[in-house]
């Protein structure tokens, strides 16, 4: 029982990072229905901006995760007005945007690859500083880990549900041409999305790369058919689902590895049940856990 509440809180930490990258690709793909296969790399340009703060200039920890925050917002704003808003003013459809997205990772991650090498690199925090708790033992990059995405994940369910800008978000969402004629302004919504899409990309990628201890620029790409599963099992275009999605796929991938369960998988099997979730989803109800289902 020790060792499954142990795994539990496994879960919700993993999951909840998880989860921050799989909210910021539903907000994209719920208002723009653009699926951005770039967003694991935006995750990685978060976790290197902070190690240029934490690392090269000697920085705090906390200073570097409002750099990476602001620098990969900064980014997501850079390629919407110089990428993506030009290509759907031009009507590129939904296939182009996609393959788009998936160039746009590629040269993204080969010039972090360029920049910072391949070298395994970690922050300069106490990796070996462990608190228990009720005898759950988590780390101190877990406990701020998981403290700051269910933060961020609840300010964000806050909102979307409260605030004047979330209602025209989910407008914009249901109906552009709708929420265009109602006076919202779609380009200030559209901008504004991209923004919290790329902040909360920036986040991830920082507590990934504090849970991870060591990083490579491959972190955001390894991330990201665990990003995905969540989305789907959500239900895409869903930010709550993707909440959800996510923290149920990091449990659900922590205890894969539970003893009682035929002796466990090996953790180098945990995106393959990342994979195992996403294909049973689709299977069995391909609109995800808060998706509608839809008949042509």
């Amino acid at each position: 029982m020790k060792e499954l509440v142990q795994l539990l809180a496994n879960g919700v930490v993993s999951g909840s990072i998880i989860a921050l990258a799989a909210v910021g690709i539903s907000l994209v793909y719920g208002i723009l229905r653009i699926v951005n296969f770039a967003h694991g790399d935006y995750l990685a340009f978060g976790a290197f901006a902070a190690l240029l703060v934490n690392v090269t200039w000697g920085g705090s920890m906390v200073l570097a995760t409002v750099f990476a925050v602001l620098a990969t917002a900064a980014l997501s704003i850079a390629l919407e007005l110089v990428l993506w808003r030009p290509m759907r003013r031009k009507g590129a459809g939904v296939f182009t945007l996609f393959v788009t997205g998936i160039g746009l990772a590629l040269v993204l991650r080969h010039l972090l690859f360029l920049v910072a090498t391949a070298e395994q690199r970690r922050y300069d925090v106490d990796v070996f500083q462990v608190y228990d708790i009720g005898g759950i033992r988590l780390s101190q990059s877990q406990l701020i880990g998981v403290g700051l995405s269910l933060v961020s994940l609840l300010l964000i369910a806050l909102l979307l549900a409260r605030s004047s800008i979330g209602k025209a978000m989910r407008a914009v969402s249901d109906d552009v041409d709708l929420a265009a004629i109602a006076g919202v302004n779609v380009d200030r919504i559209v901008l504004f999305t991209w923004i919290l899409a790329g902040a909360l990309a920036g986040l991830g990628g920082v507590l990934a790369g504090l849970l991870q201890s060591a990083f490579d620029p491959n972190v955001g790409f390894v991330l990201l058919l665990p990003v995905f599963a969540a989305v789907v099992l959500g239900g895409i275009g869903s930010a709550y689902g993707a909440l959800v999605g996510g923290v149920g796929l990091g449990i659900a991938m922590e205890l894969s590895t539970w003893d009682a369960l035929a002796g466990g998988l090996s953790p180098v099997w945990k995106p393959v049940v990342a994979f195992a979730v996403l294909t049973a989803v689709l299977l069995f109800r391909p609109q995800g856990l808060f998706g509608r289902a839809a008949t042509l």
